[in-house]
């Protein structure tokens, strides 16, 4: 079965930055078959996309709110996606989710796979 797992999140000053890992496996087709994004659920408020990236990496979208502060790769050798996250702001936390999908005329859309996230603090 599809098993993804989020790490590298924490607890960071304004203006620090943080690196999230997603490892995936289980997938039906090659990994590079997927997109892949980043998601965020804030406390009381809806899961929303982040950022995404094509199955080859040669494709983004972000978010207005990430844009320009938030990098979205991958290393389809190593089954993995990443979000490098800059300049950050307390508005930013949230428990952050990787996911598989797709992308249908440059909308990006989601599979129902999810991890179980991993928390991202920010807060002086």
């Amino acid at each position: 079965q599809v098993q993804l797992v989020e790490s590298g999140g924490g607890s960071v000053q304004p203006g620090g930055s943080l690196r999230l890992s997603c490892g995936a496996s289980g997938f039906t087709f090659y990994f590079d078959t997927y997109a892949m994004s980043w998601h965020r659920q804030a406390p009381g408020k809806e899961r929303e996309l982040v950022a995404a990236i094509t199955g080859a990496g040669d494709g983004t979208n972000y978010a207005d709110s990430v844009k320009g502060r938030f990098i979205i790769s991958r290393d389809n050798a190593k089954n993995t996606v990443y979000l490098q996250m800059n300049s950050l702001k307390p508005e930013d936390t949230a428990v952050y989710y990787c996911n598989p999908g797709g992308f249908n005329s440059g909308n990006y859309f989601s599979y129902d796979y999810w991890g179980q996230g991993t928390q991202v603090t920010v807060s002086s």
